[in-house]
């Protein structure tokens, strides 16, 4: 993983080489979950930059989609059975907030730490956001009874919500390749489109009208908007850093720093040898033949 700005210059983090997935920078941006993935299991990890400490939160189960609680005090996730959270400390045991045998992917919770937004996806929907009452401050996980938000083409919605509480940016496929939409929240029943040549992973910034995205083949974008009255107004969308960086499908390989000047990123493995190289497949025929010959010689 490395931080990136958008001149290119990237740094590393100090962390051994894994294969990472999903970082997610705490509110106060002092600490990092992620997911390490070995085999088939996937775990959740939270680094503290403060600390210099790096420190194993669950133990060999399937681990997706970390986000924080506004408060930075509990890390939310997806798992098998539901959606779970474990305060960031490490005191006490993980606790499940929901349970479905579909697939449930979190979101973010809201300003005021009373709300899950979350997508889920079902033989029936293909995707759908949905709102969770939660209590996870009082030290014993509480849900509520969740309420359908909007209909989607893919549970990868991305859902953000906009530093202000009030706009919703989310990617959605309903017209054949995913794109960044924005819909005032609660929903109104009309959406904006933001990206123009495929878009998903919406970030906001928290210091400025941007928003942020990273195209399906793997590069940065931002666009600049205004809000006039009641209407979201976004400008034509350029190229925030027009390198590619690390193809894990629709797996997040991102996320924005605090500043809005850098992004956390995982980027593609270093390798001396070209591309071409890299990819480059040699047929040897006749193998047993020429091994022969050449132990006989």
């Amino acid at each position: 993983m490395n931080w990136l700005d958008a001149s290119g210059r990237a740094e590393g983090l100090p962390l051994k080489a894994a294969r990472y997935s999903y970082p997610r920078l705490s509110p106060d941006g002092s600490r990092l979950a992620y997911v390490i993935t070995q085999g088939s299991k996937s775990d959740l990890w939270i680094y503290d930059w403060q600390r210099g400490t790096n420190r194993r939160f669950t133990n060999g189960r399937v681990t997706t989609l970390p986000i924080w609680s506004p408060d930075g005090r509990f890390v939310i996730f997806s798992s098998v059975g539901g959606i779970f959270c474990i305060q960031a400390d490490g005191a006490g045991a993980e606790q499940q907030l929901t349970q479905s045998k579909n697939r449930q992917l979190p979101n973010f919770v809201t300003p005021d730490g009373k709300r899950l937004v979350f997508s889920e996806g079902s033989a029936e929907a293909k995707g759908e956001l949905r709102i969770l009452p939660i209590d996870i401050g009082s030290g014993k996980a509480q849900a509520g009874e969740p309420q359908p938000l909007l209909k989607a083409s893919s549970i990868s919605t991305f859902a953000s919500l906009s530093p202000d509480g009030k706009w919703l940016a989310y990617a959605n496929a309903e017209a054949g390749p995913y794109e960044v939409y924005v819909r005032a929240f609660p929903d109104k029943g009309t959406q904006v489109q933001v990206s123009n040549s495929g878009g998903v992973m919406p970030h906001w910034s928290r210091n400025g009208h941007q928003l942020y995205y990273r195209t399906e083949d793997q590069r940065i974008m931002v666009a600049n908007y205004m809000v006039k009255g009641e209407s979201f107004i976004a400008n034509k969308p350029r190229v925030w850093y027009g390198k590619q960086i690390s193809n894990v499908g629709l797996a997040v390989n991102l996320d924005l720093a605090q500043d809005g000047k850098r992004f956390l990123v995982l980027m593609p493995a270093e390798s001396t040898e070209s591309r071409d190289r890299q990819s480059h497949v040699t047929l040897v025929t006749n193998f047993f033949d020429e091994v022969r010959r050449r132990v006989a010689g």
